[in-house]
């Protein structure tokens, strides 16, 4: 794997291809322990072969890691209490750098500003993009909901022309 970056506890790292098919092999050896179903917890055995039962949610986390890196995309690990930019922030939510200022400003998002720069908490940013992804989805169901009763759905015999 390329060498991490470390910045404010955090670890990112991208897969070599050799590595990316090496997760694939991972991948593919956590469903044939899942479809397994094993009575015990998953584990580490160290070259000694001494036992080290992981935790279930370090297991997921682990196998969430491994499918990332099988599709060759980059993982990134860091603590949720990590202070990020704004274009840190931008660039996890997927958004420009002056959109992402905008939600500050209007006060959507706690922030940090000890000098010129503005900061967030990760876990300040999950809680917003649960917030957001929340809001959206209701705005979408209302709009099926709004628009079968208005029969949209409902199919027509005329032929419907579009320009």
């Amino acid at each position: 794997m390329t060498s991490p970056a470390i910045e404010n506890g955090e670890r990112t790292y991208v897969p070599s291809e050799a590595e990316q098919v090496e997760a694939e092999d991972l991948v593919r050896m956590f469903a044939e322990l899942s479809a397994a179903r094993p009575a015990s917890r998953p584990a580490l055995v160290a070259a000694d072969g001494t036992r080290y039962e992981l935790p279930q949610a370090i297991f997921e986390a682990v196998q969430q890691v491994a499918e990332a890196l099988s599709q060759g995309r980059g993982v990134t690990v860091a603590p949720r209490n990590a202070r990020l930019t704004t274009q840190q922030a931008a660039d996890f939510l997927g958004i420009s750098r002056p959109t992402f200022v905008r939600i500050l400003e209007r006060g959507e998002l706690p922030m940090e500003k000890p000098g010129r720069h503005r900061f967030v908490r990760l876990q300040d940013l999950l809680d917003y993009q649960s917030r957001t992804r929340s809001g959206r989805r209701k705005a979408l169901e209302d709009m099926v909901t709004e628009a079968e009763e208005l029969g949209l759905y409902d199919t027509t015999d005329r032929r419907v022309t579009t320009r």
